[in-house]
């Protein structure tokens, strides 16, 4: 490929980039649409070249397109191989296993492939998903194939030109010190034409079925706590999957715990990048539910239920006082699904002074409140969920009950290692249909923790 030359003022640093993908190993349409940028959009091109897109503590987040500045196959590409470098250095002699699974943004499927390819050319072998999944189910899957490492494609609710790279460890959590920064320093001394994309097809194994049925198995035995089936059919639920990947699994689980009067806001309900019926596909933001509000004003519903595009985190809308539709925040909906996990396990006689309930330092304060009322220890963490996962892995002779963070993640057991907006939707319509059936409701739940724990 002949170099690029130009008169505009771009800084010779970019320039430089510019030129290394204007060549091998850098593919035609790469290159073709590098030179797009720099005839068509100068002050694009330098955006997309002025840095490169780091990989984080976590993985990596980023808007599509060409550059280093960008989430393409070769960034990507770049942090497979770092991280196949790595697994192969750490985990000698053994046979390394990956599980990778992607949502519903654009390019996420190809994306999965490329990185898969990565991987099976490193002779790694791969699990990989045929369709997109949610993310706690990528975390289940890590366990339940006894992998190394699981990849998932995912930018949570981040605008329509966003993707990302989420990593995590053998343990179904994502990365955590010392991995992650171990990590990236394989990662930044790679060059690009280390990068090795001829895939062993021998080694990608697709997935599907039985993963799913294994998934939802377990979250209908961690998340159900003995609600009579008289409960279950009084309680009308509304759920929107706001066009993301919830809609493959929770449908499933509210109907095979046995919650009939499911109603799914169908404009929302078609996987779909764009997200076209809303402005950010966050259940944090008020405007991200007002679909699924109007349609349980309708039907009069009890309980509005809506999950970001990767499902690792719900919104819940319940009845107030005065039976209006009304949206807790993250710290409300953590206490409440805290306090009846701590009341269903002293019922059940399994609090021993060994158990614990995580949570992080931006979160409610009564999260430390109820622990101690139980008698159990509450281990609270920094920003970011990935915390409270790794508390079950560096204190194994203490018993996770559950735990959460203000920004609407929960968490319920240890089968998964990260946020779970499929067993956290479970939690709550467990909690919203035995207090209806007892006379009460979600909302008179929260003011009864107000009462005994403080506003």
């Amino acid at each position: 490929m002949s170099q690029i030359k130009t008169n505009m003022k771009i800084s010779q640093n970019i320039l430089d980039k510019v030129n290394q993908w204007m060549q091998l190993p850098f593919d035609e349409e790469t290159c073709q649409k590098v030179e797009h940028l720099m005839t068509t959009d100068v002050v694009g091109l330098e955006d997309a070249f002025y840095k490169d897109l780091e990989f984080g503590t976590g993985g990596m987040r980023g808007v599509m397109g060409v550059g280093t500045n960008r989430i393409n196959k070769y960034t990507l590409g770049k942090n497979t191989q770092g991280l196949s470098n790595y697994l192969k250095k750490n985990f000698p002699n053994e046979e390394l296993k990956v599980a990778i699974a992607y949502d519903c943004r654009h390019n996420s499927n190809t994306l999965a492939k490329v990185v898969a390819d990565v991987f099976s050319a490193n002779g790694i072998k791969v699990f990989l998903f045929t369709d997109l999944r949610p993310t706690p189910e990528l975390s289940f899957a890590v366990k339940y194939l006894n992998c190394h490492a699981g990849i998932v494609l995912t930018a949570s609710h981040n605008p329509p030109e966003y993707n990302g790279y989420k990593v995590y460890w053998n343990d179904g959590g994502q990365l955590v010190p010392p991995q992650d920064g171990e990590i990236i320093k394989v990662i930044e001394s790679l060059s690009y034409d280390e990068i090795k994309f001829d895939a062993d097809e021998n080694l990608i194994e697709y997935i599907d079925t039985e993963i799913d049925n294994a998934f939802v198995k377990s979250t209908i035995e961690n998340c159900s706590f003995s609600t009579p089936d008289s409960a279950k059919k009084k309680l009308k639920i509304v759920f929107t999957s706001l066009h993301g990947t919830s809609i493959k699994l929770i449908p499933t689980v509210l109907e095979k715990a046995g919650y009939a009067d499911v109603h799914i806001v169908k404009e929302q309900a078609e996987p779909n990048g764009d997200f076209p019926t809303v402005k950010s596909p966050n259940p944090e933001e008020p405007e991200a539910l007002t679909m699924a509000m109007e349609l349980a004003e309708s039907l009069q519903a009890d309980i509005v239920i809506g999950t970001d595009p990767d499902s690792d985190r719900l919104g819940v809308a319940v009845r107030d006082l005065n039976g209006k539709m009304v949206l807790l925040n993250g710290n409300q909906t953590m206490v409440i699904m805290t306090a009846f996990l701590l009341e269903q396990w002293k019922r059940a006689g399994k609090i021993t002074g060994k158990e614990f309930i995580g949570s992080t330092i931006v979160s409610t304060p009564m999260m430390l409140d109820l622990a101690e009322n139980y008698g159990v220890e509450c281990k609270v963490g920094l920003t970011g969920f990935k915390w409270i996962a790794k508390f079950i892995k560096d204190f194994p002779n203490q018993q996770f009950i559950g735990g959460g963070e203000e920004s609407f993640g929960f968490m319920v057991g240890d089968a998964v290692r990260d946020k779970d907006a499929v067993g956290a939707t479970l939690l709550v319509c467990e909690i919203a249909a035995q207090a209806k059936e007892a006379g009460s409701s979600l909302y008179r739940e929260l003011l009864h923790l107000y009462v005994d724990y403080g506003f």
